[in-house]
């Protein structure tokens, strides 16, 4: 899941000799808000529809017109998680990507980001969630996974995040190939694990079918 894969060929830069009534007709025939701006190969940030309505002047070229977040790009190996943590500190919908001689290949849009970080955590198939509080100290998947699979249940993807309400745990998310996770819950937590929440989707339990909902909506899915 290299950044390179993900490139969406229906984007295109624009030059410093272009002008900006030209950028915003690309930007409204494709329904983007920026383009990229490249200058003989080379990725220089990106122009906004703002910033040219601020300008108000069609036949300003893009040389004059100031761009933005020059730094949001990443190489063409890295994996699709730099694109989305590139994408998050910028606050871009939109990432550069460049060979290793910096130059510039095209871009992935976060639509096409969100949809693959889908596909690489399971997120589409099959299953329930559970998130597992614990210190980072007694964080061991193996010893988490054989207990679930002591269940006859499979991890199908997993991923940590921080607790912002105590810097010294973390939060686990696992995406498990069963619906029904009580068996998989009252394991977890005879042997110590603390389950902070669940999203069981099951057919005919409403409630459980809106907690995946609300799960899909918020990572955008």
């Amino acid at each position: 899941m290299q950044a390179y894969e993900f490139i969406n060929s229906l984007i295109p830069p624009l030059k410093l000799s272009d002008r900006a009534g030209m950028a915003l007709n690309w930007m409204e025939e494709i329904r983007t808000d920026a383009l990229p701006v490249v200058d003989e190969g080379k990725f220089l940030g990106f122009v906004s529809d703002e910033i040219i309505f601020e300008v108000n002047d069609p036949d300003i070229l893009i040389s004059k017109i100031e761009v933005v977040s020059g730094a949001c790009w990443v190489y063409s190996d890295k994996h699709i998680y730099d694109v989305l943590r590139v994408s998050a500190d910028e606050h871009s919908n939109l990432v550069a990507v460049l060979d290793r001689e910096n130059t510039y290949l095209g871009v992935i849009t976060m639509e096409d980001a969100i949809a693959a970080f889908a596909d690489s955590l399971s997120i589409k198939s099959q299953g329930g969630v559970l998130i597992l509080s614990m210190d980072m100290s007694d964080y061991h998947l193996s010893e988490i996974s054989r207990l679930i699979e002591s269940e006859n249940t499979k991890v199908l993807s997993s991923f940590i995040t921080s607790d912002p309400l105590d810097e010294n745990k973390i939060k686990l998310t696992l995406k498990m190939d069963k619906p029904d996770l009580k068996h998989v819950k009252a394991t977890l937590e005879r042997f110590g694990y603390r389950v902070i929440d669940h999203f069981q989707e099951e057919t005919g339990i409403s409630a459980d079918e809106d907690r995946i909902g609300n799960l899909l909506r918020f990572l955008d899915i």
